[in-house]
């Protein structure tokens, strides 16, 4: 077997949001001259998840460690411009916009809301809960037929630039001594219970002490390089741009019963909606749209929700790929135990750009001191998905 020509005390592998998150939090909690390196196939990052993604964070889930995620996720957008500063250089453009999520619910899905309003306002969620009427007094642009009420994010929820906080994770890492370099790997070459190289598809291998798996849609092809499946594959979902004269004051991003969600972006709306489970196929190049699916799935709904749209015009629409956890739709994160070097991040089903700050912080605590320090995400582990104990998320977008 050659030696590898260079070894570094960390290799992260995918440097979409995720990765970079865990490279600057490694950067910043490992010591002087530690050489950590970042890894991507594709620096344009023109198919990535966070790019095509629409960019937004909530609070309103309905398992504490998703919460606590996305808290912390807020906390950090909050202060980017400072932790993310570098001397010499304009700040980041994060473009963080502070608006609530506003989740509708029928008559049955009305407990369901009430339940995670019980958990999301346990880990510190600025959260209300609205009655039909309260909806229709507050939002007047919203239809509320058949509506038993809703739930909305006060403070904390919103959207922001993913490409602005990528870059501006990926600038801060590299001032601090992170190395980010173009490269597909393509095997994790394990030896007993230890990852001891990465190798490359232009042939070349790199040393590591340990191995961050941040590939995003690829996890589960490297991890099977390992001998190791992870249950994640790849999912398109499609997103709208739309313009409507019905301008919606005080609109944030609204998720109807049926599935479909809306959410103000510049002067017009951004809308999507997860296909039908039968339809809901594994892909890996597929990023078309389909022809008709504003005008015969999304539109109907969206002028029955908000009679203004009735006027909507579709502007321009694209596709992009979730990282789906087919187990439970959450994050598996940390390490598998047949494995003592090699954390795993993958399977965010939607959420990565959200909770990317707490999960890259999170991953730095395990490399650099074996545990979890910050918050508890052990329930986020190997473990739940070797035993068949789903972590039970309600409030799957």
């Amino acid at each position: 077997m050659s030696t590898p020509a260079e070894i570094f005390d960390v290799v992260v592998v995918g440097g979409a949001v995720v990765g970079s998150a865990a490279a600057f939090f490694l950067a910043e909690a490992l010591p002087p001259g530690a050489r950590v390196l970042l890894l991507e196939a594709d620096p344009s990052y023109a198919r990535c998840a966070t790019t095509r993604s629409v960019a937004s964070i909530r609070h309103q889930f309905s398992t504490p460690e998703n919460v606590r995620l996305s808290i912390f996720g807020t906390q950090f957008l909050r202060q980017a411009h400072e932790r993310l500063a570098v001397a010499g250089e304009a700040p980041p453009l994060i473009g963080f916009v502070e608006r609530g999520y506003l989740f509708l619910a029928t008559a049955a899905g009305w407990p369901v809301l009430q339940a995670n309003h019980a958990v999301q306002r346990a880990e510190g969620a600025a959260v209300a809960l609205l009655a039909a009427d309260e909806l229709a007094g507050r939002f007047p642009w919203l239809a509320t037929a058949g509506l038993a009420g809703g739930s909305l994010g006060l403070a904390g929820e919103g959207w922001l630039d993913a490409h602005g906080l990528m870059q501006g994770l990926q600038r801060k890492a590299r001032s601090l001594g992170v190395q980010l370099r173009q490269g597909r790997v393509s095997t994790l070459v394990r030896q007993g219970r230890r990852i001891i190289a990465v190798g490359l598809t232009d042939g070349r291998r790199i040393g590591c002490g340990q191995v961050i798996n941040a590939a995003g849609t690829g996890a589960a092809a490297l991890a099977r390089t390992a001998g190791i499946e992870l249950p994640v594959q790849a999912r398109k979902r499609c997103v709208f741009h739309f313009a409507s004269p019905e301008r919606a004051p005080g609109c944030g991003l609204v998720i109807d019963p049926s599935g479909l969600y809306f959410r103000p972006e510049g002067a017009g709306f951004l809308c999507g909606m997860a296909p039908p489970a039968h339809e809901d196929l594994p892909c890996d190049d597929d990023f078309e749209v389909p022809a008709d699916e504003f005008e015969a799935r999304l539109w109907p709904l969206l002028a029955a929700r908000v009679p203004g749209f009735q006027a909507a015009r579709l502007l321009s629409s694209w596709a992009g790929h979730y990282d789906m956890n087919l187990f439970d739709h959450n994050v598996i994160l940390g390490a598998h135990p047949d494995i003592d070097n090699l954390l795993f991040a993958n399977g965010f089903s939607g959420h990565g750009l959200q909770q990317a700050p707490a999960v890259g912080r999170a991953l730095a605590e395990l490399v650099v001191h074996g545990r979890y320090r910050s918050l508890d995400l052990a329930a986020l582990g190997w473990q739940r998905v070797l035993e068949g104990r789903p972590l039970r998320e309600l409030n799957v977008v």
